[in-house]
């Protein structure tokens, strides 16, 4: 079983999400993820929060992937979420708590 991390957002809401590694495969199921970097043993910073209709679609052509690995993520962290208007509100919540530098 996967590690987990709780993500909390600008309203305070905490999103659980399993935490692997950027070569990691996934099932074909809608969800949220974050590109992230272990600061310290336990800590994590994000890089770039997104969401997707299928977390099994590589991330490696992810149009934000390489600015991703400059800016230090070796992670993705993910957690299933199958309504599109719960994904988008999460997504927001979360970047303007962490404002990733990858979110632009």
């Amino acid at each position: 079983m996967a590690s987990t991390i709780d993500w909390e957002g600008a309203s305070g809401k905490k999103y659980r999400y399993e935490i692997h590694p950027m070569s990691a495969s996934f099932v074909a199921k809608a969800g949220n993820y974050v590109f992230a970097k272990e600061t310290n043993p336990g800590y994590w910073a994000p890089v770039y929060i997104g969401q997707t209709e299928n977390l099994s679609e590589r991330f490696d052509s992810h149009h934000k992937i390489d600015a991703a690995r400059r800016n230090g993520a070796t992670h993705i962290h993910a957690h299933l979420n199958p309504y599109k208007s719960d994904r988008l509100d999460e997504e927001t919540d979360l970047v303007r708590r962490w404002n990733p530098p990858c979110n632009d």
